[in-house]
């Protein structure tokens, strides 16, 4: 472990909740929980404002329901949030070289890699020029922790929510982590701190005095040894730049057991297409199909088969996650299903068609009359209008749906630069003057053209690429902090 703070965490505060809230003037400083709508959804995230009544993520979403009734509830937009997140990322390789990307809203970075710090006032200040340039990029809020190491660095981030920087001096760091619960720790879900806390281990001090001969005995070798190492504050781990992805899985948890198996068989289906379209989004294709079924009593099972080479075909990956269901006894009841892919490549064997059992019917021509019916459906399916998704109305322009049913679709037209709450209006599901439309940008980073002979004009000539502020230096050094 590093003697100085130059490991940063960035943790983008309520991401896609806040990100609503600012493409969404009428949401601002309002309950807003984002996630999946249906009976068994579940919440991805939600703003401060709906955590005050105890709404939190990956709770189901029929409990948050009960819990803040008033919110607005929002179906996610990927697509959006994840150009919101690629600027920010874009930031952070501005600093760095070795950026290691956790997910849309989060990554660790190596400042002294980038010679962004060398110590804790210059990581300070970069920290703190880099939550500025997030916000003038994007307007949206990042939290920042500092620290020799990324456990501590993490931690440090979670410290500093929301909208804050902390870093941990090192030196300091089992003083501060001592008090502190055992959840805090990596790897420390519910059933390893359940575990811990009936043989009267709660906090990280009670941890390391246990010792590791104890820890290991507890909970085996690896995860023994790394929980020890934790809670003397040792993490060894560097930032890696480059993550490779080694699978690509989609999981549901049911609110209510499910014993049907015709209704499990459907899910597993399902879930293998979720998959397959995420598989082919990242351009991938695999070997090895995997199933993951939780029963009743919590026990969890998985299967997998390999195949003669990588796809990426559903009706290979359906047919795989069938068969890998009939070894398993789902009679007591299931309360989580998932199917994954491993083995990954970035090609697909064409004849892996032949594995689907449905291949020959799959490749008979449609009949007129189901394909007529194939029509339709895509034609329906286009016209549905999700609850926060952007539309544009001919005479009213910019808009996002408030929510639709029976026929109607609810629209209000707002802006993220609308200075007021947008005015609703009501209208047809078939309206032809409303149509889908792409995701506002939440800042306007076109230049500003010259008024007068007394402004000065616009830079063209900057090395700075275009959607980083001209505040930034890329090393760390030089330049103001722009404003928020």
């Amino acid at each position: 472990m590093r003697n100085v703070p130059t490991i940063l965490h960035l943790d983008m505060d309520a991401f896609f909740a806040s990100a609503e809230q600012a493409s969404k003037p009428s949401l601002r400083g309002k309950a807003v929980v984002v996630g999946g709508l249906g009976p068994r959804g579940v919440v991805a995230t939600c703003s401060y404002e709906a955590r005050v009544f105890g709404v939190h993520s990956a709770m189901p979403m029929a409990q948050a329901r009960r819990l803040a009734p008033n919110a607005a509830y929002l179906v996610p937009r990927f697509g959006f949030y994840r150009s919101i997140s690629d600027q920010v990322m874009a930031l952070l390789r501005a600093l760095s070289p070795l950026v290691e990307p956790l997910s849309l809203d989060e990554a660790f970075v190596d400042l002294e890699a980038g010679q962004a710090a060398w110590d804790e006032a210059s990581a300070r200040l970069a920290g703190s020029r880099l939550r500025a340039d997030i916000r003038a990029v994007t307007g949206l809020t990042g939290s920042v922790g500092l620290a020799a190491s990324k456990m501590l660095a993490k931690i440090a981030s979670e410290q500093a929510k929301p909208d804050g920087l902390v870093a941990i001096e090192p030196g300091t760091e089992r003083a501060m982590l001592g008090p502190m619960s055992v959840r805090t720790l990596p790897g420390v879900g519910p059933a390893t701190g359940d575990h811990l806390r009936r043989i009267g281990i709660s906090t990280v001090d009670e941890l390391a005095e246990a010792g590791e001969a104890e820890l290991v005995r507890l909970l085996g070798k690896a995860h023994g040894h790394a929980l020890y190492a934790m809670a003397l504050a040792h993490d060894e781990r560097p930032v890696v730049a480059a993550r490779e992805t080694k699978s690509v899985s989609v999981e549901d948890t049911y609110d209510v057991d499910i014993h049907d198996r015709v209704r499990v068989g459907t899910e597993v289906q399902r879930l293998a297409d979720r998959c397959v379209r995420r598989l082919r989004g990242a351009g991938l294709s695999g070997r090895t199909i995997v199933l993951k079924v939780r029963r009743y009593d919590f026990s969890t099972l998985t299967r997998s088969e390999t195949l003669r080479g990588p796809t990426d075909d559903p009706g290979v990956v359906r047919e795989a996650a069938a068969r890998l269901l009939e070894s398993v006894d789902t009679t007591g009841g299931v309360r989580l299903l998932g199917v994954g892919v491993s083995g990954l490549a970035d090609y697909t064997q064409e004849d892996l068609f032949a594995q689907a059992a449905g291949e020959l019917a799959a490749l008979e021509p449609v009949e007129e009359a189901e394909r007529d019916s194939v029509e339709e459906q895509e034609a329906s399916a286009e016209r549905r209008w999700t609850s926060g998704h952007d539309v544009r109305h001919a005479d009213f322009g910019h808009g996002w749906v408030q929510g639709s049913g029976l026929g109607r679709v609810t629209v209000r037209f707002e802006t993220p630069e609308s200075e007021q709450p947008g005015r609703v209006r009501t209208f047809r599901t078939d309206d032809p003057a409303l149509e889908r439309a792409d995701p506002l940008p939440l800042v306007n980073l076109a230049p500003r053209r010259p008024d007068g002979p007394d402004e000065e004009p616009v830079d063209q000539t900057s090395s700075v690429p275009a959607s980083l502020p001209k505040s930034w230096s890329g090393n760390g050094g030089g330049g103001a902090t722009s404003s928020p």
